[in-house]
C-alpha cells in the first residue's frame, strides 16, 4: 500500500469522499437517538443533585434528632439536681440556706422549661423537614423509573444498530489512515463547524451541495480535473465533482452494506 504522502490528488479526494460517506451514515446512526442521549445524561444529573439534597435533609435531621437527645439529657441532669436540692432543703440550718438551694431548684425548673421548648422547637423542624424528604423521595423515585424508561429506549435504538456502527467506526479509522494527518485534520475541523456534519460535498447545479452560490464554469473544471485539493470559500467545504461522487457511491454501497 502507498504511504498517504505518494498518492496523486485524485486518490486523497476519493478516500475523503469515501471517509465522508461512512461518517455520514455513522451520524444517521446516531439521529436515529434524537434527543434521548442527551435526555437520559439531564436526568442523571438532577437525580444527582436531588440526592445530595436529600443527603443534607438526613444530616440535618440527625443533627436535630442529636440535639433533641442533648436536651434530654439536660431535663434528666436538672431534674436529679432538684430532688438533691429539695433533700438538701429538709437539713438546713437556716433561711440564707434554704433561699439558695430554692433559687438552685427553680433555675433548674427554668432549664426543663427552656429544655423543651427546644424540643419542640427541634420536633418542628424534624417534622417539616421529613415532610419535605418525602416529597423529595417520591420525586426521586419517579425520575429514576422514568430514567429506567429512558435507558431501555435508548438501548433498544443503540442494540438494533450496534453491529452496523462498530462495523462503520471500523471502516472510519480504517479510511482515516489513508489520509495524510495535515488533510485528516483540515476535514475534521470542517466537520465539527459543519450543522450537517459535511466536509467534503459534490456539484448539484453547479453549486456545493446545500449552498446556493454558484461556483463559475473555469472553477467546476478545475474541480473536474483532480489537480488540487479545491475548498468553497462560501461554505469551507472540500469539493469534488459529480462523477466522482457518483463513482464512491455506488462502489461505497458494497462497502459500507449491512
Amino acid at each position: 500500500m502507498a504511504k498517504t504522502n505518494d498518492i496523486s490528488v485524485e486518490e486523497k479526494l476519493r478516500a475523503l469522499y469515501d471517509l465522508q460517506i461512512i461518517d455520514s451514515r455513522l451520524d444517521e446512526i446516531r439521529n436515529t437517538r434524537g434527543e434521548l442521549p442527551i435526555e437520559v445524561e439531564d436526568l442523571e444529573i438532577e437525580i444527582e443533585g436531588l440526592e445530595k439534597r436529600a443527603e443534607k435533609f438526613h444530616a440535618d435531621i440527625k443533627d436535630q434528632d442529636d440535639q433533641i437527645k442533648t436536651k434530654h439529657e439536660v431535663i434528666n441532669h436538672a431534674k436529679g439536681l432538684i430532688e438533691k436540692y429539695k433533700s438538701q432543703q429538709d437539713s438546713v440550718r437556716n433561711n440564707k440556706e434554704f433561699e439558695a438551694l430554692s433559687k438552685e431548684i427553680e433555675y433548674q425548673e427554668l432549664e426543663i422549661q427552656l429544655s423543651d421548648k427546644r424540643i419542640k422547637e427541634f420536633g418542628a423542624k424534624i417534622a417539616h423537614k421529613n415532610e419535605t424528604l418525602d416529597e423529595l423521595n417520591t420525586k426521586i423515585s419517579d425520575l429514576k423509573n422514568h430514567l429506567k424508561f429512558k435507558k431501555e429506549e435508548l438501548e433498544d435504538l443503540v442494540s438494533e444498530t450496534k453491529k452496523e456502527e462498530e462495523y462503520l467506526l471500523e471502516k472510519s479509522k480504517e479510511y482515516s489512515a489513508k489520509i495524510d494527518e495535515r488533510l485528516l485534520g483540515s476535514y475534521n475541523r470542517i466537520r465539527t463547524n459543519s450543522p450537517n456534519g459535511l466536509a467534503v460535498v459534490g456539484l448539484e447545479r453547479g453549486a456545493p451541495k446545500g449552498s446556493f452560490f454558484t461556483i463559475p464554469p473555469q472553477k467546476q473544471m478545475e474541480i473536474a480535473q483532480r489537480k488540487k485539493i479545491i475548498i468553497d470559500e462560501h461554505s469551507g467545504k472540500i469539493l469534488v465533482d459529480d462523477e466522482l461522487v457518483m463513482e464512491e457511491n455506488e462502489r461505497m454501497n458494497s462497502v459500507i452494506k449491512f
